[in-house]
């Protein structure tokens, strides 16, 4: 019996661990981001599977088990896993999707890198995705694929499996037509798009963007448009739009577009941040600041996330303001990207000189005023840093939603801290309370620290409750709704999500 719902994404669905020399699954320790978020749709049908690559020394190995049945506080549902060699997913994921697709996706033309692209590779790896779901799924089954590096997936899958209902979801950016069409592939992947019954993005802006792109290489019909929702209007972020195209018509196609930010699971921090150990978690962490405020800063090292940026404006606010020196302290939290990704090594060299230098220059024996962190810190003690917090510093040069500052204001039940975004987070658009700024402007990066640091309490907490407002509104139980509607209305429309 095949399966109703078939989720194709690169990650595994939990967490493999050697326990007593035997391997075991379990569950993923964060309950945000994309995983936890994508399995809880199969509480919503009977039969689901998730499709996922494994790194195998012999692919063709007797021994390794391409499909596992696993059962977790999720349900229980199907993993196909398709064995890849340490060469395959060096090309198909390190290099073609963080080398050229990446820096695309984000406008950092000048990272691109073509030359090293094994194109055949990356084909022949979005084919056998194509085969595992395509033989998973049940007659008139829903596919969901997720992300760039499975842009070449649908098209695949329609030549396999044309009763499918084909749904895409992208996690990142979306650029414009300039940009996206830097990529040599571009109509290869513009038609695998247009092969889905459904293409979500998280804002407006990423679906203009893509009609955008379609418009440049296909003839293109109807292209409907709506009012966006208010909540979605941010007059201070660079990506708000005031319309959003709902559906592209491309001669007897219609694909329909689904516009849905991404939310955070704001039941489950509620849950975190009411338990007595979180309380004691940020009690102690206030303790041993002394004092002092404390700045928060959570990312990953990635030149996308404006680190070093960041760094840079916490060094000025140093030297301009003395009288700060040892009344405000900076947690950057840089995770570590994967070492095998040599595109990261520069900016990881960076963020620790300058982190390195600020406290060289303003530290003392006793208080170091910049604590840099590279490696991921659990949920549970994260969500303390969140209530100890006076502010939360997320200024990516470009990113596709921005989760972090969205845990942030779930976390603040007390009402009270600041957050300062860039307006060039999708999360912008929604967040319009926080304290928006232009990571690429140094003056604006000086004046909203300063603001957020003098901003007086009644202000605070105006904000702060707007900001919980919109998280607990448009959280994950409301992505889940909008994307279950459109990815297969007559089967899911229905259920509790609806």
């Amino acid at each position: 019996m095949g399966s109703d719902l078939v989720i194709v994404y690169h990650r595994q669905p939990y967490e493999e661990v050697e326990e007593n020399g035997k391997i075991v699954f379990k569950e993923n320790k964060s309950p945000n981001g994309i995983v936890p978020t994508l399995k809880s749709f199969f509480g919503r049908v009977d039969n689901a599977a998730w499709v996922a690559w494994k790194e195998a020394e012999d692919t063709s190995s007797p021994g390794f088990e391409r499909v596992v049945e696993i059962e977790d506080s999720f349900g229980k549902y199907t993993v196909s896993r398709l064995p890849l060699t340490k060469e395959q997913v060096s090309s198909f994921y390190h290099v073609t999707s963080k080398e050229a697709f990446w820096p695309i996706l984000h406008g950092f033309k000048e990272k691109y890198n073509y030359d090293p692209v094994d194109w055949p590779t990356f084909k022949e790896v979005n084919w056998a995705f194509a085969e595992a779901a395509a033989s998973e799924a049940a007659k008139g089954a829903s596919v969901w694929v997720h992300d760039y590096n499975l842009w070449l997936v649908p098209g695949y899958l329609r030549q396999m499996r044309p009763d499918l209902r084909i749904s895409f979801f992208h996690h990142t950016p979306f650029p414009g037509a300039d940009i996206f069409n830097v990529l040599p592939w571009r109509g290869e992947i513009v038609d695998s798009l247009l092969a889905c019954d459904v293409v979500g993005f998280h804002i407006p802006r990423y679906s203009s963007n893509f009609v955008s792109v379609v418009r440049s290489l296909r003839d293109v019909d109807q292209v409907p448009r709506e009012k966006v929702d208010d909540d979605f209007i941010s007059e201070g972020s660079a990506l708000s739009d005031r319309t959003v195209p709902t559906a592209i018509h491309v001669g007897d196609h219609v694909v329909h577009l689904g516009t849905t930010p991404v939310g955070v699971d704001t039941d489950y921090i509620a849950e975190v941040t009411a338990r007595p150990e979180t309380a004691e978690r940020a009690a102690a962490i206030k303790d041993e600041l002394g004092g002092a405020r404390l700045i928060l800063s959570v990312g990953r090292t990635d030149y996308t996330k404006g680190g070093a940026d960041q760094l840079l404006a916490f060094e000025r606010l140093m030297e301009r303001r003395p009288d700060l020196v040892g009344q405000v302290r900076l947690l950057h939290v840089s995770v570590s990207a994967n070492r095998a990704m040599t595109v990261y090594e520069e900016i990881q060299r960076e963020i620790e000189e300058i982190a390195g230098r600020i406290n060289g220059r303003f530290g003392t024996f006793a208080m170091t005023p910049c604590a840099l962190i590279s490696r991921a810190i659990p949920f549970e003690e994260l969500v303390a840093y969140y209530r100890a917090a006076d502010v939360a510093w997320i200024t990516p040069l470009a990113d596709g939603m921005n989760l972090v500052c969205k845990e942030f204001a779930a976390a603040r039940e007390d009402g009270d801290g600041v957050l300062i975004l860039s307006e060039f987070a999708g999360a912008a658009i929604e967040l319009s309370s926080a304290v928006l700024t232009n990571p690429y402007s140094n003056k604006s990066m000086d004046h909203a620290i300063e603001q957020a640091l003098e901003m007086p309490e009644q202000e605070r907490r105006d904000r702060m409750g707007e900001l919980r407002r919109m998280v607990e509104t448009w959280n994950t139980q409301a992505w889940a709704r909008d994307q279950l509607a459109l990815l297969s209305p007559q089967d899911f429309g229905k259920t509790d999500a609806a």
